[in-house]
């Protein structure tokens, strides 16, 4: 007679499924590997307060007061000087490149005007096009005037500081002056569903041939694997433009994103980061040995690349290790590059310095890729 239920028949099933689970080592990393790293992730690198934000200071006149009002801002620990020049084309050129977060201006006369009692201004210009990456920065930096020349302004100079702060921060919000929101989701969208999209299609279209056995068809056909891969690839690529001029259709339209820069510097961007993304599709599916297993790599590759890219939260207040992952990312410079475009019209001397690491990372994948689907064949 067949009992109901047998603790030795349920141990039978579970051993089965653990030795099978045990045999498909690529989803047991995936199911050891991808909490950890969401752990590692949202506890260590996430961080929606960025500090040390490199800031240039452009200076007409270097005297005790302005060091100290500059050593005043550094104090708040929301800003690192980073640079320092008297050209105003330079400080330009720092902030459209990203390379400084906020630039500092110095008037000539500044001194002068303080110790006459004229309360002068210094003009604070940031980067404005992620919002939430500054706006604590804006917030701490309103205070300095009360608190920086509380040591300087002494003895007959005192007087200066009896009715209100001695001098003025005024802020200049650059490249999105009312702060939207917008403004910087909706271009970062454009290079998300980019990554997701290219990504995920290439590796199950090629892991797809593998399970249904049409692959030998390929193998049969007097092509060489760099072929295989082009014309694999092709079709996406053209998915991708339609995805592109979609959502870009969208964000002038709907979201009336500004578009400064110029169209064809920005298709080339986008061709450039779809072979990008397409390279990793077909390196995923060299390795993968079933569609699961794919979309599990594709998803191991999608998680840091939204986390780290400075879609969802600033790049610079994430800590070092996190940042250097960042940058061998592709989204992380074709974030820069699409929102440099849209909203602060940068050309292509500056854009290539977001576009030349897109370039590499194609490169490398697309050797790797190369290498593995040899030994697919093989």
């Amino acid at each position: 007679m067949v009992t109901l239920f047998s603790p030795i028949r349920l141990w039978a099933v579970v051993a089965k499924e653990f030795i099978q689970l045990r045999r498909d080592r690529l989803t047991f990393a995936m199911i050891i590997g991808i909490p950890l790293i969401q752990l590692a992730l949202f506890g260590f690198a996430i961080n929606s307060d960025p500090k040390e934000l490199p800031m240039a200071v452009r200076s007409a006149e270097s005297s005790a007061y302005t060091r100290s009002i500059i050593q005043a801002i550094v104090n708040t620990r929301y800003f690192n000087v980073t640079e320092i020049t008297d050209s105003e084309q330079t400080a330009n050129e720092i902030l459209a490149r990203g390379a400084a977060q906020f630039v500092i201006n110095i008037p000539a006369d500044f001194t002068r005007r303080l110790l006459r009692g004229e309360r002068p201004s210094l003009l604070l210009e940031a980067d404005a096009t992620d919002p939430a990456a500054t706006s604590n920065a804006l917030a701490a930096i309103k205070q300095i005037p009360n608190t920086a020349l509380a040591h300087d302004l002494n003895g007959p100079l005192a007087s200066l500081q009896g009715k209100g702060a001695p001098f003025s921060i005024d802020i200049h919000r650059r490249y999105n002056p009312e702060g939207i929101t917008q403004y910087n989701i909706v271009p970062g969208l454009m290079g998300v569903i980019l990554t997701m999209t290219m990504i995920m299609m290439t590796s199950l279209a090629i892991t797809r041939e593998h399970e249904r056995g049409t692959m030998e068809n390929l193998l049969a056909m007097p092509v060489q694997p760099l072929e295989v891969m082009v014309g694999k690839i092709t079709p996406y690529i053209l998915i991708g433009y339609i995805q592109v001029l979609v959502i870009l259709a969208a964000a002038l339209w709907v979201f009336h994103v500004p578009m400064l820069g110029s169209a064809l510097l920005l298709m080339l961007g986008v061709l450039l980061f779809i072979l990008a993304n397409l390279t990793v599709g077909i390196t995923i599916s060299s390795i993968a040995r079933n569609q699961a297993q794919a979309m599990q790599m594709s998803f191991f590759f999608f998680m840091p690349s939204i986390l780290l890219s400075g879609f969802m939260f600033p790049f610079r207040g994430m800590p070092q290790w996190a940042q250097i992952i960042g940058e061998a990312l592709p989204l992380t410079h074709f974030l820069r590059f699409i929102r440099g475009l849209l909203l602060k019209g940068n050309e292509w001397t500056v854009a290539w310095e977001h576009l030349w690491p897109l370039l590499a990372f194609t490169a490398v994948m697309m050797a790797v890729g190369l290498r593995q689907y040899r030994r697919t064949l093989d």
